[in-house]
């Protein structure tokens, strides 16, 4: 099956760039730039993974990433320090602007490269709501929320109408990273052309105007959105947004400036030939007004009973202290909106799974990197590797302990007799990475 361009798509692209056209055919058979983007959760982002390079200009804590770096398979990127996202991905978020205390929405969040960098911007305080859809897809999201140690999100998975019927103005910023046709992976991934087609890209427009204008009901009077897409095609992005602003007088454009990113009309695209990074468009718009942002709340629905506060006192674990429960798993939690009726993945920070009258600790609680957590085991590169394949070591600890490697929590162990059982998910252990 051929890769090449599609020829109805370089017939708009000549429309589109006009003397800039050949320029960006040689762009796009370039290789594609990689990019990484260190957790500042875990380390300082001058402290970049190994194969990093130039730095980004627009992401602080981003950098680009060497060709064929295996980073992806490396114990470090399993211990959540850092996230594989192009350059050119990391600007949605930085124009989002996220600050700790609010309420922000993701709205399809999957696989979690917006979400990660929002919640890190977050540090830890406020509430983010990372919110995908497609079932399996929100698992994996939920799995980099985990590994990345956000402990202030709540992973739904639920249609945006019906998030917008249930919390109207209820945030201070929403993300809409709308499914598109995504032309701007045409590079990255060429494969993606022979999907490609006029009446694919067409398609596409009226269900990210649907979920805009569900995500226009989400956000609070003086709040503000941002719509992505990893697309080219104007109808799914400049004429989107003419579009839904001609329907939506409440809001307006508004100016953004990064480092090498010009957002003077509030809308920019992201071309391969003028930046180093590949195809995006994003556009901040700001609704009219002013209001608090102000979820309803339902913390009754996952309230601890005094029978579990008393295993968990009894049991004296270590973690951080517990204040809701979500099944047999108890949790720690900024706030607790209604949701009723939504399928709830992840909720807040997962502590312990109450077996019985005993808890057994979370993963999440160990990698999150709690000042409370207990003091752990170090870890050689050799121990870390077959730690993160299932198997069981041999230490001195007793109990639960955290196993460490260069710097970075993996999991937990459970010591006893000169042996560390090994605690690692069981869907997440893995024999072929590296050190």
């Amino acid at each position: 099956m051929s890769m090449e361009i599609p020829a109805a798509f370089l017939d708009r692209i000549r429309e589109q760039l006009g003397t800039e056209t050949n320029a960006f055919l040689e762009a796009m058979s370039a290789p594609p730039v990689r990019g990484i983007r260190m957790n500042t959760l875990r380390a300082g982002a001058d402290h970049p993974f190994r194969d990093a390079e130039a730095r980004i200009p627009w992401c602080a804590a981003g950098w680009e990433l060497a060709a064929g770096s295996p980073a992806g398979s490396t114990i470090a990127h399993e211990a959540g320090a850092f996230y594989l996202q192009e350059p050119g991905a990391m600007i949605p978020a930085e124009v989002l602007q996220a600050r700790p205390g609010e309420k922000i929405l993701d709205l399809c969040a999957a696989p979690g490269g917006k979400s990660t960098q929002i919640g890190i911007a977050m540090e830890g305080a406020g509430l983010l709501i990372a919110n995908e859809p497609v079932p399996k897809r929100a698992a994996v999201l939920s799995r980099n929320i985990e590994r990345m140690g956000i402990t202030n999100a709540i992973v739904i998975s639920a249609w945006p109408e019906q998030l917008a019927e249930k919390w109207p103005g209820a945030f201070d910023a929403v993300m809409v990273d709308a499914p598109c046709s995504g032309e701007g992976m045409f590079r990255r991934e060429p494969e993606t052309r022979t999907e490609w087609s006029p009446e694919k890209a067409a398609g596409c427009v009226p269900r990210q105007r649907k979920i805009l204008e569900a995500a226009a009901k989400l956000v609070r009077p003086g709040g503000r959105m941002v719509y992505a897409t990893c697309t080219f095609n104007p109808a799914e992005n400049e004429g989107q947004i003419r579009g839904f602003l001609e329907d939506h007088p409440e809001y307006t454009t508004e100016t953004f400036l990064l480092p090498g990113i010009d957002g003077r009309e509030g809308m920019y695209t992201c071309w391969p030939h003028r930046i180093r990074g590949e195809g995006q468009f994003v556009c901040l718009m700001r609704r009219a007004g002013d209001a608090p942002a102000v979820l309803p709340d339902g913390s009754k629905d996952f309230r601890m009973d005094r029978e579990t506060a008393g295993i968990w006192n009894k049991a004296g674990s270590g973690i951080p202290e517990a204040n809701a429960r979500i099944g047999q798993t108890l949790v720690r939690v900024t706030e607790i909106p209604d949701l009723k009726g939504i399928r709830v993945l992840r909720l807040g920070l997962h502590l312990a799974e109450i077996r019985g009258k005993i808890l057994i600790p979370d993963h999440a609680a160990a990698v999150a990197g709690c000042p409370e957590t207990p003091a752990g085991t170090e870890l050689t590169t050799e121990e870390a590797l077959r730690y993160l394949a299932g198997e069981s070591l041999a230490g001195d600890a007793a109990g639960w302990t955290r196993m460490i490697h260069d710097g970075y929590v993996l999991g937990w162990g459970k010591g006893s007799g000169g042996q560390i059982k090994n605690h690692y998910p069981k869907g997440l252990r893995n024999s072929r990475l590296i050190g």
